[in-house]
């Protein structure tokens, strides 16, 4: 059992956010069955347990869990250059289309040399990109054409971009399926919400048979999601940017639950972060949208959620400081220490945990 902690101590440099996790830990495919991962129950303050996903039902009184609509693009295309040698671009956001088979990307690439304006490149399926632009932080601003519709060329020579850590062959079949939540809807993110990886349609009926609701969020995962902290003081890291969007429904959801007493459960960090980001920009109601850059790290006072389900994230991350600031700094350490030591499964396609926090 840890020591109580009501108000968790600020964190302030990068070695807070260090832990040694064997590299043996990291999950290279998931589960057969989403719901069959394993479960860390943490209790702010008080401790931890193990238990089972599918025991979701039973975990928490009647709640509304808010999940992550988004769903990861294709986004990783692989063509060649002019001269034959090999190009990879990763779609990081639409930024606009003026023309039938045109548009401009934001993106990220990868060649031999250094990708300059003017580069050419060949995706197949009649797509081709040129680099427009070259960003002060490498990343590029792309022109991508076709004689057809960009958006279905990108669907038929793309690539679901796996995370960096998942270090085998892209399996099309298999990954094009279980690297998508049963809740993506709207086309957008370059990474899954992972939490929502691990919910079926059978767990979900069983929630709802246990007096359980779900609410849709939308925050589309940018490549930053994977991105460690390079300063050694928390407050000089740059955030990395993200679209958000609370619609009608899910804020009125929100706010009958709130009038009910129904805790808040939300699935995942990035629906940690939409739902704070709302409610810091609109003061109350929290429909509406935006980009967000909000770093959550102790000590942090939530305004909208009361309990978290998310994975187990890298070290060094700014994920890892949103959990701290959900379970406290010293419950956090003791929870991974344990699950390094009871050989839970790490990262996008691994376990769970699940933190509740005392009523407020």
């Amino acid at each position: 059992m840890t020591k109580p902690e009501s108000t968790s101590p600020a964190i302030e440099r990068l070695e807070q956010l260090e832990f040694d996790l064997p590299e043996e830990l990291i999950a290279q495919r998931p589960l057969a069955r989403r719901d069959a991962s394993r479960l860390l129950v943490v209790d702010r303050g008080q401790g931890h347990r193990d238990d089972l996903v599918r025991s979701l039902p039973e975990l928490l009184p009647p709640s509304l869990f808010v999940v992550n609509e988004t769903r990861v693009m294709p986004a990783r295309l692989r063509g060649t250059k002019p001269t034959g040698g090999a190009v990879e671009l990763l779609l990081l956001e639409c930024l606009g289309s003026k023309h039938p088979g045109e548009a401009r990307w934001h993106a990220m690439g990868r060649t031999s040399k250094k990708m300059k304006a003017g580069l050419v490149a060949d995706f197949g399926h009649g797509l081709r990109a040129e680099v427009a632009t070259r960003r002060d932080d490498g990343t590029l601003e792309v022109v991508l054409r076709c004689a057809g519709d960009v958006d279905a060329a990108i669907d038929a020579v793309g690539e679901l971009p796996l995370p960096p850590y998942v270090r085998r062959a892209y399996d099309a079949a298999f990954d094009e399926e279980r690297y998508q939540t049963i809740f993506a809807a709207e086309r957008g993110a370059v990474a899954a919400p992972t939490a929502g990886l691990h919910f079926t349609p059978e767990l979900v009926d069983a929630m709802e048979e246990a007096g359980h609701r779900f609410a849709r969020v939308l925050l589309h995962v940018g490549a930053g999601t994977f991105r460690p902290v390079s300063s050694e003081r928390l407050d000089e890291h740059v955030m990395h940017e993200e679209r958000w969007q609370v619609g009608a429904e899910a804020a009125g959801a929100i706010a009958a639950a709130r009038a009910e007493g129904r805790p808040v459960v939300a699935v995942g960090t990035t629906v940690v972060r939409t739902l704070e980001s709302a409610a810091q920009t609109s003061g109350g109601d929290l429909e509406g949208s935006g980009r967000t850059r909000l770093f959550i790290r102790p000590p942090f006072a939530p305004a909208v959620v009361d309990h978290l389900l998310t994975n187990f994230h890298l070290p060094r991350s700014t994920l890892l400081a949103l959990v701290m600031a959900f379970a406290g700094v010293e419950t956090t350490r003791a929870a991974y220490a344990h699950a390094v030591a009871a050989r839970y499964r790490f990262f996008s396609y691994g376990d769970a945990m699940l933190i509740r926090r005392p009523p407020r």
